[in-house]
């Protein structure tokens, strides 16, 4: 699987490393993912999830199930 965030939909963006000469060579800044459990209480079961660490911080604030319920709607995660 590739490293996207499941509920945000974030994955790697591409920049370059700049020397102190200013050479430029291209290189990947990856998403922060965690693989983190979580138990959604309206439907009585453990999901597990691949999530950046800012939808974790997303997750705490307004819980689990409102953040579930957006990333449906934006198409991130199925059913």
């Amino acid at each position: 699987m590739s490293r996207v965030c499941e509920l945000t939909g974030k994955k790697a963006m591409v920049g370059n490393n700049v020397s102190h000469a200013m050479n430029k060579t291209k290189r990947k800044f990856k998403a922060n993912l965690v693989k983190k459990r979580f138990y959604l209480p309206e439907e009585d079961k453990w999901i597990t999830l691949k999530v950046s660490t800012s939808a974790l911080k997303n997750i705490n604030k307004r819980g689990i199930s409102a953040v579930i319920k957006e990333a449906r709607e934006n198409g991130f995660l199925k059913k």
